[in-house]
């Protein structure tokens, strides 16, 4: 192998070959590059053309209305946050799609609730408070009184039939819902082109039905229920149920509704779903189904799936809601931040509390393999030192003041990003971001070493890369003059 402009030195060892790179030559390239067009470095490599492009639907989030947002939905958020971000930095377009659960049995229950013992009064005021006290309390009615059951029944049967009272009320739940929702996506820093639901697909159902019908692909059974053979054999030994033996249709025929009016409604050329891996199984039915019923798109239509979270919980306890840990991670990083010597100097600590705090959960989520369970820990999650989000703030930090960074891991930039979009998996971006770390630069790797605007452009383009990746994450970086350099430390 022979040796030239780049590689200076080649030599061979046991089982491996060593080469020495011109470092100055490497970072003349990288600073013109990084310093042309700084947001388009990495991105626009060509590792990355062979990529598919086009339009990408990403379904993530979803929780359910009129409930206060529950913790167990952060994941789904910061992770579908971060493939929709991650496909539009690599030039798609991206449609992130919110499927709402806004139908079923549950909203016979609460209407019977609203309708027996609700506040209008309460429901301007604390409205998804006052929704979640009548929800357990008309639950703990139906345990015991048949007529409580009843009423939940016939009010169900009159959101289905359309009735104009019925209807106004679960209106009026789900748009205090969706604004409650609205508020805390917007501290996540999240955000969404469409909010669909169940509801919406659910008078599609029947034309499922009767298309599988009509492919001899849905079968009754004894018990009364239809379903789709997924056997392969025809012996009904894998299938999956679309019809209850009362007429009444399924989670799963009202997810194969909404992928058929997505794709006539908005022609993605791709579409990933993001849920917890306890419905992997329903997806690989969903697909299987779409497959079976001639769509072949269906083969592009990905479940990314991801482990629970164990042990979070707040000084007050066991903690059910986002928004308890959202200000749980501002009120630990503030006290951290109080505590500093410096803290004095802190313009906006309010704002800083939270930036980094949400940092430190997207980070401490995103470090290892999304199928994995893990065990939550604050103070972990909140170490200014080590792999963590507050670290890596706090190198963002140094480099907005002009602290040294490495030059050549920049470099692997593009090649993370592949990693990235071909597994659908956050952790190589945080590994690499987190690998940036402020070490100094000998002269030896500045092209000219005597030029201060060289190693100012070497510092700002660096800080760019580390900026855009941190937002691919959905992490929003916190800027110069929050100073917390000084006030991350322990």
């Amino acid at each position: 192998m022979k040796r030239g402009a780049v590689v200076e030195e080649v030599s061979a060892g046991r089982g491996v070959i060593h080469f020495r790179l011109n470092r100055p030559i490497l970072a003349q390239k990288l600073l013109e590059q990084l310093c042309s067009e700084p947001d388009g470095f990495g991105v626009k490599s060509e590792l990355l053309r062979h990529l598919q492009g086009g339009r990408t639907l990403v379904e993530f989030s979803s929780p359910n209305i009129a409930k206060k947002f529950h913790a167990g939905h952060l994941r789904s958020t910061i992770i579908g946050n971060f493939i929709a971000n991650l496909k539009k930095a690599l030039g798609n377009e991206v449609i992130r799609v919110n499927y709402l659960g806004d139908w079923g049995m549950q909203f016979g229950l609460l209407g019977a609730g609203f309708e027996r013992s609700g506040s209008q009064e309460k429901l301007r005021t604390q409205p998804l408070e006052h929704l979640f006290e009548v929800y357990v309390q008309v639950n703990r009615e139906a345990e015991c009184d048949e007529s409580v059951r009843s009423a939940a029944a016939e009010f169900f049967r009159r959101l289905e039939r359309g009735e104009d009272q019925a209807l106004a009320l679960w209106r009026q739940f789900r748009e205090i819902t969706v604004d409650e929702y609205k508020r805390i996506y917007q501290r996540l820093g999240v955000h969404f082109d469409h909010y669909s639901g169940e509801a919406f697909h659910q008078h599609q159902t029947q034309n499922v039905l009767d298309e599988l019908m009509t492919r001899g692909l849905l079968k009754t059974t004894e018990k009364g229920t239809a379903v789709v053979d997924l056997s392969g054999a025809g012996d009904l030994s894998s299938y999956a149920t679309l019809v209850r033996s009362d007429g009444t249709s399924l989670y799963i025929t009202r997810d194969v509704a909404a992928a058929l009016d997505r794709k006539q409604r908005f022609g993605f050329d791709e579409m990933i779903y993001v849920t917890d891996k306890s419905q992997t199984v329903h997806f690989r039915q969903l697909f299987h189904i779409l497959l079976a019923m001639g769509h072949q798109w269906a083969e592009r239509c990905v479940h990314v799936a991801f482990g629970l979270v164990q042990g979070i919980s707040t000084r007050r306890g066991e903690v059910v809601f986002l928004e308890d840990v959202l200000e749980e991670a501002r009120s630990r990083m503030l006290n951290n931040m109080r505590q500093s010597s410096t803290s004095k100097e802190l313009e906006e600590p309010e704002q800083t509390a939270e930036r980094v705090g949400i940092s430190a959960l997207i980070v401490q989520d995103f470090r290892g393999p999304l199928m994995s369970d893990y065990k939550f820990d604050w103070d972990k999650v909140l170490q200014a030192q080590g792999d963590t989000g507050v670290f890596l703030q706090y190198t963002h930090a140094r480099l907005c003041s002009g602290c040294d960074t490495g030059v050549l891991m920049v470099y692997r930039y593009d090649e993370v990003l592949l990693q990235s979009a071909n597994e659908l998996q956050p952790r190589h971006l945080v590994n690499f971001l987190l690998t940036l770390r402020y070490r100094h630069v000998s002269h030896t790797e500045c092209f000219n070493p005597a030029c201060p605007q060289a190693r100012l452009c070497l510092f700002s383009a660096v800080r760019s890369v580390l900026a855009n990746g941190m937002r691919i994450l959905g992490i929003t970086p916190a800027y110069p003059k929050h100073r917390i350099q000084h006030l991350l430390r322990n």
